[in-house]
């Protein structure tokens, strides 16, 4: 059995909220889980071996307790761990190419802030060749249920639909397929100024998503996949019609350079309101 599912821990609510989640997702896929700490490197200025002693103790008794909760919960599943001494981002990054997912664990805002997504959270999900999802705290985190994906019916992305496809039928469930469609500025000046022009842009383009997502259907016949077109700020309207799906996936195009944001600016948003765990799936 493979350690198909790889999880970062701290010991927060966050992250054992992503633990469960990702033993489950592991319980659907039929593979293991590998729980993994990666420590924040101490400074040369500490003492290096005794901030080591102090810090690995714990990691490790964090490891096994976690571990052992998850097997108790699921018996026969396989969770192994390791804790990693280089630093959460290149420990991490390192640890997502063992497996065939990576989840980690976001932290909610108070308000309308939404969630926050930290540092860390944000440089991992930019740069590994693997989906991320990232998994809030907030009572029942199964994966079982809807799923919905964020796509671009003109340019959409073979990698992004394949994996919410496969998603939605481990889940027995539906697929809610959203294209947003952002409109000139004109458009939305009223009907004082121009016609509304939603009502003539929403179908075409919905016919053309209908177009697209039919070789999918026919792929994976067990999944119910539904189109929509919504008219807006992609990330905003992707959180909204995303509703009580329990997994909400966005692209992202995988960029090697060092320079610049490896996060667009739909998957951002999303990220950081979405209720649901958001996947963040990389493609050319």
């Amino acid at each position: 059995m493979t350690q198909g599912v790889v999880v970062g821990i701290d010991g927060t609510k966050q992250a054992d909220a992503a633990a469960e989640w990702a033993a489950d997702e592991a319980v659907l896929r039929g593979t293991g889980v590998r729980l993994v700490h990666a420590r924040e490197p101490w400074p040369e200025s500490v003492a290096p071996f005794a901030a080591r002693a102090s810090e690995e103790p714990w990691a490790e008794e964090l490891l096994a307790r976690t571990a052992e909760r998850l097997r108790a919960r699921r018996p026969g599943l396989s969770v192994t761990v390791r804790f990693i001494p280089s630093g959460p981002v290149p420990g991490l990054v390192a640890a997502a190419e063992e497996g065939e997912l990576l989840v980690l664990g976001s932290r909610a805002l108070s308000g309308v802030a939404g969630y926050l997504v930290g540092s860390v959270g944000l440089s991992v999900a930019g740069v590994v060749e693997r989906p991320v999802v990232l998994v809030r705290d907030h009572g029942d985190v199964s994966p079982r249920g809807s799923v919905t994906v964020g796509v671009d019916a003109q340019q959409p992305e073979d990698a992004v639909l394949q994996f919410a496809f496969e998603e939605a039928a481990r889940r027995l469930g539906v697929l809610h397929v959203v294209h947003a469609q952002q409109l000139p500025t004109y458009g939305t000046l009223g009907p004082a100024m121009v016609p509304d022009v939603r009502l003539a842009v929403a179908p075409e383009i919905e016919r053309s998503l209908d177009d697209l997502l039919d070789p999918w259907r026919a792929k994976y016949s067990d999944v119910t996949a539904t189109a929509r077109v919504v008219i807006g700020s992609a990330g905003v309207e992707l959180v909204q019609a995303a509703g009580d799906s329990d997994l909400v996936i966005v692209g992202r195009r995988t960029r090697r350079s060092a320079l610049g944001a490896h996060i667009g600016s739909v998957a951002h948003a999303v990220l950081h309101h979405s209720r649901a765990p958001v996947a963040v799936v990389p493609h050319d």
